[in-house]
């Protein structure tokens, strides 16, 4: 469905029968009493005539409308990001949504994504009916009324982790658009409670395949650094934020009755919060929209759905990790790089004593030597692949992010010494969230398609386009479940 494009007779129906697969893809502003929805709000079903329909929430906020309390529009998942313009448009929401604006210009965000910001804002405005900077806007005041609703934090500290710079501004656009201050509207919670850590819950459209991604995530864990479980996962935090040095925790589990992620993160963290929800979104792909996968996969999502494509809460982080994967066991793999966050990273403390390092950052990387990453077990020429990897990441001339150029990434990471086509795509894969990331020279996706040759795998591969990674993810858990094997990493 194209976000400016929308039938309303095909959102009305999709309302009537409360679908979780255009939950976040619309939201429906009520003209009667002047609220927006989601397509799955459980309150009754307006009429169509007092209907209307709008590409995002910003969009619905712009005309008037304010959020309901029962769906919360803040929760609703967001937006797969697969073909241009749309992609393009998505990729910056998404940046927007982590509080790039907060810290830069729309012209910087735009640079860094290639592009003029002229052209940013004409590709963003057809895709979710209003400019970056308005969308920008309503992030943050949503935000904030969802740190309201959910935590403790003073009135003061939600401004401010909402990335609004100025209390003053912030409670005049609150009042504005809500009709109530933030004192107000947080009458119902108890602020006497210790802040020791901060609760949030993450939207998906099920199916969701939870448990298996709990548990990819919990077989390539790095000791020290995360923790998988069969029903949640947790790990160390560090980041640079605003010029400050953040560190500490978070963890996440599964509802048990509603499509949701339960977040926790320490309350050391409160001045990253966008950031911070933005890779746990990506790490467990809630953007994703199922329906559309299973349709190009056929057959081969059928005996698992709701798969999921894992990203990476760090880049740098998962590209090492994947450099440590080469030709080892998954669990030769967690081994070395428990060894290297432990050598190379910091000491931190968590309300579990098996999460105790942080990961080393890139620019700490970079100025080990050869000798002393070798002397952790790891072949010299996977030390020199992560050195050069280090370096080229702390110089900035590779960017392992979501918003990343593909191609140009691909090119950059190949050029590095002990770096060939299978880690390079990997990393795409993940890191970046490519979504068409195909590997045809990977051993186990070629025994999972019959031993065919990789061209012929390619051939066949087309059919899956754009969600060939996803296709991946079955073939490997396929072939696990087929045989329970634990050969290369993977």
């Amino acid at each position: 469905m194209a976000p400016m494009l929308l039938d309303p007779s095909a959102c009305y129906q999709a309302l009537l029968t409360h679908d979780h697969r255009f939950d976040g893809r619309f939201f429906v502003g009520v003209t009667s009493t002047g609220i927006y929805c989601r397509p799955v709000c459980t309150v009754k079903t307006p009429k169509a005539a007092n209907c209307r329909f709008f590409p995002s929430a910003a969009a619905a906020e712009s005309c008037g409308f304010r959020p309901c309390l029962r769906c919360r529009p803040e929760l609703a998942p967001g937006l797969a990001s697969v073909d241009a313009p749309a992609r393009l448009a998505r990729l910056a929401a998404n940046h927007i949504e982590d509080g790039s604006l907060n810290d830069d210009s729309l012209a910087t965000l735009a640079e860094r994504m290639g592009v003029t910001d002229r052209h940013l804002r004409r590709v963003f405005l057809a895709e979710f009916g209003v400019s970056p900077i308005a969308y920008a806007q309503t992030q943050r005041l949503l935000l904030a009324k969802r740190l309201l609703t959910d935590t403790a934090l003073p009135v003061t500290d939600v401004a401010l982790a909402a990335g609004f710079g100025s209390i003053r501004r912030f409670n005049k656009l609150f009042v504005e658009r809500y009709r109530l201050n933030p004192s107000q509207f947080r009458r119902s919670i108890d602020t006497s409670q210790a802040v020791d850590s901060l609760r949030f819950e993450l939207g998906y459209r099920p199916p969701y395949a939870t448990a298996q991604m709990f548990a990819f995530l919990s077989a390539r864990a790095i000791p020290g650094v995360e923790q998988g479980e069969a029903d949640g996962y947790r790990r160390t935090v560090r980041l640079e934020r605003g010029g400050h040095l953040l560190t500490g925790w978070l963890s996440v589990k599964a509802a048990t009755q509603r499509p949701v992620l339960e977040v926790q993160l320490s309350a050391s963290l409160a001045g990253a919060i966008p950031l911070l929800l933005g890779r746990v979104k990506r790490l467990f792909d809630l953007a994703c929209q199922p329906d559309e996968v299973a349709a190009a996969l056929g057959p081969l999502a059928e005996p698992r759905p709701g798969l999921r494509l894992p990203g990476a809460f760090d880049g740098f982080e998962m590209a090492v990790r994947a450099i440590l994967g080469q030709q080892v066991t998954v669990k030769a793999a967690r081994t070395l790089a428990g060894r290297f966050a432990s050598r190379f990273g910091s000491a931190i403390a968590t309300p579990w004593p098996a999460l105790a390092a942080v990961f080393p950052t890139a620019a700490e990387v970079a100025v080990a030597s050869e000798s002393d990453i070798a002397s952790l077990g790891i072949v010299g020429a996977r030390a020199r692949a992560i050195l050069a990897l280090a370096r080229a990441v702390a110089d900035g001339q590779l960017a392992l992010l979501p918003h990343a150029d593909v191609e140009r990434t691909l090119t950059a990471l190949t050029a590095l010494p002990g770096i060939g086509g299978w880690t390079a795509h990997y990393i795409a894969m993940r890191a970046l969230s490519w979504p068409d990331a195909f590997l045809p020279g990977d051993v186990a996706v070629r025994k999972a398609m019959g031993g065919m040759a990789p061209r012929e795998m390619l051939a066949q591969a087309e059919a899956w386009r754009p969600w060939r990674a996803y296709a991946v993810m079955h073939l490997w858990a396929s072939l696990a479940t087929a045989d329970g094997a634990d050969t290369a990493d993977r």
